[in-house]
């Protein structure tokens, strides 16, 4: 397996990604992983002795150029051909890696993912999913948490059976519970698009629907998947990443749980929805969020997630023709 990692993205590049490529290269598990490192010789060379003893397990593509964070994505990709995002694409779409990673620029990122390596026929549009903890020390899945700001009643069905799917292949839930995040238990609360999503999950078969949930449930074990519009979840998961950096960080306080809030043993967030596994990663990523990204991108290729949610959204569209 082959994953490509842009070394360059983030506030800390590419220092950072590379420590976390030589704690993954350390590691027991995914042996058979080798990585397509993607940036400026010059500016890694400081930091390539960390990863010498593993010269068999990588090789350097090398990019003149980067993309900054506050770049416009589509402009910056256009004209910045020879960035690391970009030629991290260009690798993906010649099928010489099975996923690509990168923790720059989010909006390229995103754009790079759905123009070249196109969207699943049939997907209304991808979504961006994360783990969230949970007071039993697991965690649930919430989408979307920023792709898409505004959505309509048929875009959140969607989103419950790509996290359904998604819960299932990738993190192992074989009954995958959805719930509709939403500012009150009750069928019929909330705005027009909860309530007009309401009676659609409902009547969906492809999930098993458990109804609304609070915000105060957002950490409890009620359901495996939250769904609700791009907003609303990047909101979310932004307050709840708050609480390790106000409490472990700010206070200095030592829990496990508390630990669970840490961004960083995640990685970084899968695009679901395009023809390839993409994870994204927060722009203040250091090492340990990069070794957790190589890891998550290997596990969902591992997974067959991907040819499994071609099939499901195949089989729909079958149905509907008949």
């Amino acid at each position: 397996m082959n994953i490509a990692i842009d070394i360059m993205g983030g506030d800390y590049a590419p220092e950072e990604a590379l420590k976390g490529v030589k704690v993954f290269f350390e590691s027991e598990i995914n042996q058979d992983v080798n990585l397509v490192l993607i940036g400026n010789s010059k500016a890694a060379e400081p930091f390539m002795d960390l990863i010498l003893p593993y010269q068999n397990r990588y090789t350097f593509i090398e990019s003149t150029q980067v993309i900054g964070m506050n770049e416009h994505p589509t402009k910056a990709l256009k004209e910045k051909p020879d960035s690391s995002i970009a030629i991290g694409y260009k690798i993906m779409a010649q099928r010489k890696a099975d996923a690509f990673i990168g923790a720059g620029n989010t909006g390229a990122m995103m754009v790079g993912a759905m123009y070249t390596l196109k969207t699943i026929e049939g997907i209304l549009r991808p979504v961006i999913a994360s783990p969230i903890p949970r007071e039993d020390g697991t965690h649930s899945l919430i989408l979307d948490v920023g792709a898409n700001a505004d959505c309509k009643p048929e875009h959140l069905v969607q989103f419950a059976e790509l996290g359904t799917l998604y819960s299932h292949y990738v993190l192992g839930v074989e009954h995958p519970k959805v719930g509709l995040l939403n500012l009150g238990e009750e069928e019929g609360k909330g705005n027009l698009l909860c309530q007009a999503t309401y009676p659609l999950l409902k009547e969906n078969s492809n999930i098993d629907f458990h109804g609304n949930i609070e915000g105060r449930d957002i950490l409890r074990s009620k359901v495996d998947v939250i769904v609700c519009e791009g907003f609303v979840g990047n909101v979310a998961l932004k307050l709840a990443e708050s609480v390790y950096d106000l409490f472990a960080v700010g206070k200095a306080f030592q829990d496990t749980l508390l630990d669970q809030f840490n961004f960083e043993i995640y990685g970084g967030t899968p695009i679901i929805g395009i023809n390839e596994p993409v994870i994204i990663g927060h722009g203040i990523s250091r090492e340990m969020a990069f070794h957790r990204m190589i890891e998550v991108a290997a596990k969902i290729v591992n997974s067959g997630f991907v040819p499994a949610l071609k099939t499901h959204l195949s089989k729909q569209h079958e149905a509907i023709s008949e």
